[in-house]
């Protein structure tokens, strides 16, 4: 039975009462500075060009509600920005419309949106915004003399005291937690297929169970360091650096063992207005919105047409570009998220990780 976050559940009953007319349509993202940037970059642009409305609503994980809505056959939310192992099997089980790439704008060079996208960009039944990434964060005042550095030392609560804080989720803890235990990235999910990686896995996470602090909402982790329950935390790298750079928090981020991956849209089967939903994620997916959307978080646009335009920040003098998850200085020890892998495994590894919480 999926389990429903307070949160989730209270947005999912807004869902139903925030579509009123034929020309709204309702976008379900996560919240945050991340649904602030789409907003800018994206919702409050097409509702200039376009005249219709957007009804934004924040969830924490706005794939959640999308399988019971569909198979209830009464559907309301239009767009829904969700992982992409989500929108792999959700694609797969019929629960998703498909998405033409041909109905996607060209680059500005005329390059078709199918080459223009970054590779896995595009599925049949959906398309990515942005390339992001689950790093960890620490708190500079902390650590002042010899900092973190590597996964391992996010692990290692001897050198680096602290409570530490984690997604309360199977998923990234697990390849984060075999990456401290010294396997390779490149290794990662050929461990992980393995009964005795999932093992090796879970008895890292053993190490530091007693100093976990849970999240659940991606707003979360910037505010456990900011009110100093936790040293550091895993997180989504543009949380802190809108922590970092807009709120002036002493907070890092260690790229070592970064997990790179995708958000993309989606349109569930049954959407009250499909096509406004198409119009919208085709214009939301051009590379002008695409690079817009940097200037407010620090998640790389998922065209490579978009590349070139990324500037400032919005306050006009942080450059992003070293920012973004695929910095070079950055790539050295990164994963990519195997979202097949995930899409395969999510049920059955997430059953474990709750009976390991549970033990």
């Amino acid at each position: 039975m999926t389990r429903l976050t307070a949160s989730t559940v209270l947005a999912a009953s807004l869902f139903g009462a925030t579509l009123a007319r034929a020309d709204e349509i309702t976008v379900v993202s996560w919240g945050g500075a991340y649904t602030k940037s789409q907003v800018e970059a994206y919702q409050k642009p097409w509702m200039e060009k376009t005249g219709n409305k957007v009804n934004s609503v924040d969830a924490d994980n706005p794939a959640t509600p999308i399988k019971a809505q569909v198979e209830a056959g009464n559907v309301s939310i239009d767009v829904a920005d969700v992982e992409y192992s989500d929108a792999v099997r959700f694609c797969d089980e019929g629960l998703i419309v498909p998405i033409d790439p041909a109905t996607l704008p060209a680059a500005p060079d005329g390059t078709a949106a199918e080459e223009d996208f970054i590779k896995g960009a595009l599925t049949d039944c959906a398309v990515a915004s942005i390339v992001w990434s689950t790093v960890y964060a620490y708190d500079k005042s902390k650590f002042p003399d010899a900092p973190p550095k590597t996964m391992a030392d996010f692990f290692d609560t001897k050198k680096f005291p602290g409570k530490r804080g984690l997604r309360k989720a199977a998923k990234a803890n697990l390849e984060m937690a075999l990456m401290a235990d010294g396997v390779p990235a490149d290794k990662v999910y050929e461990e992980l297929n393995t009964p005795e990686g999932v093992d090796r896995a879970f008895k890292k996470l053993d190490t530091i169970k007693s100093d976990i602090v849970w999240w659940e909402a991606g707003a979360q982790p910037p505010q456990l360091l900011a009110d100093g329950e936790v040293a550091m935390t895993t997180a989504y790298n543009g949380r802190i650096f809108n922590a970092a750079i807009e709120e002036n928090k002493p907070f890092e981020i260690v790229w070592d063992g970064q997990i790179l991956d995708f958000d993309l849209f989606v349109i569930p089967k049954g959407a009250p207005h499909e096509e406004l939903a198409k119009d919208f994620i085709a214009f939301a997916t051009d590379t002008q919105r695409l690079a817009d959307q940097a200037k407010w978080i620090a998640y790389g646009p998922a065209r490579k047409s978009s590349a070139d335009l990324v500037g400032k920040f919005q306050d006009g003098k942080t450059d992003m570009a070293p920012h973004m998850p695929t910095a070079p200085d950055h790539m050295d020890n990164a994963l990519v998220n195997d979202f097949e892998f995930w899409a395969d495994h999510d049920t059955e590894l997430n059953e474990r990780f709750n009976a390991w919480l549970a033990s």
